[in-house]
């Protein structure tokens, strides 16, 4: 076809870029300028080639150019008054230099009621940025909502293109992130942005478990929108600029009275100390986006894949001497489980998830001689360790999420026991208990457990013991695996007694210490605290083959 337009183009006289018009030619009635253009020789037939050929690429051009200023210069000026980054600058800080492939750029709204078939109300790409990437040379896909662009609201050829590269995602087996920056459903186009919603919702559900999916919310997410990040794995949120709610505050003073703030109601402090719905909030897009992309290299880019690995300069024969006094003499002193993680990990690099909310548990990725790897661990901190109903939420559904994407699971154990109390028991902690025992039961890939401290009654159970198949199983010198405390259970057994001192001190004898456990075979040894590096990243290395499958089910079904 381009040598016929070079041939053509020649023998026109069109080397210089003439260009040619149909309004040019006279008005004639009944289609007499097409009949005389049949008449004529070839110079005419040429012109309309090249004229079409140059204004389609000019269009092409325009388009383009269109798409990269979204709203406009003016809305992107008000973006940054804000103190927010455009969706484009968004994808470009996210995804490696020059890794950006655009898809459907040149999608358009359909809607045509309310003036908004007007060429002034089309943008090329609508109010949504969609394509794949990079990050450090791993593929991902992204979606980032534009907020220049009718508030960032969902249309149906919104939806559309982020259903689309959904679904290459999960063909691919790639992991999906979604930017998040919407004033909601595009209200001009009623039941179809509605629609929208539900196909991508639809998608959420179809992809978990098999792709990981990262929503970072960085504006306004309100209404059903809500749900989409609600569905995906993980949710971070952006301090002061984004909100997270089902009704804005408008709403919630006309049907509770309530006054509240869009902050108060929604923001990233709620959402990551309240309500648990984000896992994390960072300080403003440029932090938010770095993050992303260190989180991003802990993760699988599916469930067909093994944990990542990378370099590691950290021996993983290190001994870490500090770990061997790091457990008071006294039972009822506190520590920080965090030290023990940081000293055990590789180069102290641990990306703790859902840091401030039930910090009775602390959950996060690290490596291991390289390997990634999942941390739970009881924080004597706070409760001291103590599990209760938002502790239990918070490690079942990190330790699903590392069994279905085949990451090893390592847990620290110094749990007195579940949360004592009205509020508990009324709030339902043996149903949102049984969660963590279930994810821990259910979990296929390698478990290893270091009881450190205390591990009493049920909740020594839960936490991934010998008998909810957890494959290797240590404890310090100092673990205690009791049905409960020494002190409860001399005033329960000695009740009406004297000398309940001498029986408290018998007690401890038989069963406050790791030997009970050990002879019955259920923990694999008793070891020396500055050794438990090198031997996980040994077991790790064993583990490495470990096929483990439970019995054929349509699904399980967990006491949600």
């Amino acid at each position: 076809m381009m040598a016929a337009f070079s041939v053509a183009r020649n023998s026109c006289g069109l080397i210089n870029g003439l260009r040619v018009t149909f309004r040019s030619f006279a008005p004639v009635k009944h289609g007499a300028v097409a009949a005389a253009a049949l008449q004529t020789s070839l110079l005419p037939d040429c012109r309309r080639y090249s004229v079409g050929h140059l204004s389609v690429k000019e269009r092409i051009d325009e388009k383009r150019k269109a798409a990269l200023v979204g709203g406009g210069q003016k809305r992107i000026d008000a973006q940054h008054k804000r103190g927010k980054l455009t969706a484009r600058e968004r994808v470009e800080l996210l995804l490696d230099p020059e890794s950006f492939v655009e898809s459907d750029m040149f999608v358009e709204h359909r809607c045509s009621d309310f003036g908004m078939e007007q060429d002034r109300n089309k943008f090329p790409g609508d109010s949504v940025v969609t394509g794949r990437g990079r990050i450090n040379g791993r593929l991902v896909y992204v979606f980032s909502q534009d907020f220049t662009v009718f508030g960032g609201s969902l249309s149906g050829a919104h939806a559309q293109k982020i259903c689309k590269i959904m679904d290459q995602a999960m063909t691919v087996g790639a992991p999906v992130i979604g930017l998040n920056d919407s004033g909601g459903a595009r209200i001009q186009e009623g039941v179809e942005s509605l629609a929208g919603y539900a196909d991508i919702f639809l998608r959420n559900v179809l992809a978990s478990g098999v792709v990981p999916q990262i929503s970072l919310i960085m504006g306004p997410c309100a209404g059903g929108a809500v749900y989409s990040p609600a569905l995906t794995d993980f949710t971070f949120m952006v301090k002061d600029t984004s909100y997270l709610f089902i009704t804005g505050p408008d709403v919630v003073k006309s049907v509770t009275n309530e006054d509240v703030t869009q902050e108060e109601l929604g923001g990233a402090k709620t959402h990551t100390t309240v309500s648990g719905v984000a896992h994390h909030a960072f300080e403003n897009d440029v932090d938010a986006l770095l993050n992303m992309r260190e989180f991003f290299n802990f993760l699988p880019l599916s469930n067909q894949d093994p944990a990542p690995i990378r370099e590691c300069h950290d021996p993983s024969d290190r001994l870490v001497p500090s770990l061997d006094t790091i457990v008071p003499f006294e039972t009822t002193k506190a520590y920080d489980m965090l030290d023990i993680i940081h000293a055990i990990v590789d180069e102290r690099d641990f990306f703790e998830i859902m840091p401030s909310y039930a910090k009775n548990i602390v959950v996060g990725f690290a490596r291991m001689n390289g390997r990634t790897v999942g941390i739970v661990g009881n924080q004597p901190k706070v409760a001291s360790g103590c599990l209760d109903i938002n502790s239990s939420v918070k490690g079942a559904r990190f330790v699903r999420f590392c069994d279905a994407f085949n990451i090893p699971i390592i847990t620290f154990v110094d749990v007195p026991g579940f949360l004592p109390g009205t509020a508990q028991e009324y709030g339902g902690i043996i149903r949102h208990g049984a969660k963590l025992l279930y994810a821990f039961a259910e979990a296929t890939v390698p478990k290893i457990t270091i009881i450190t401290r205390k591990a009493y009654g049920g909740a020594y159970d839960v936490m991934s013991s010998k008998h909810l198949r957890g494959d290797v199983n240590y404890a310090w010198p100092s673990a205690e695996v009791a049905v409960m405390g020494a002190k409860g259970a001399v005033q329960i057994i000695f009740r009406g007694k004297e000398n309940q001192a001498e029986a408290e001190a018998e007690y401890v004898e038989k069963f406050a210490n790791p030997f009970p456990a050990a002879v019955r075979g259920f923990v694999d040894d008793i070891i020396e605290p500055a050794t438990t590096r090198k031997k996980i990243c040994r077991d790790l290395e064993v583990l490495a083959s470990k096929k483990q499958v439970n019995p054929w089910k349509k699904h399980a079904n967990i006491p949600l």
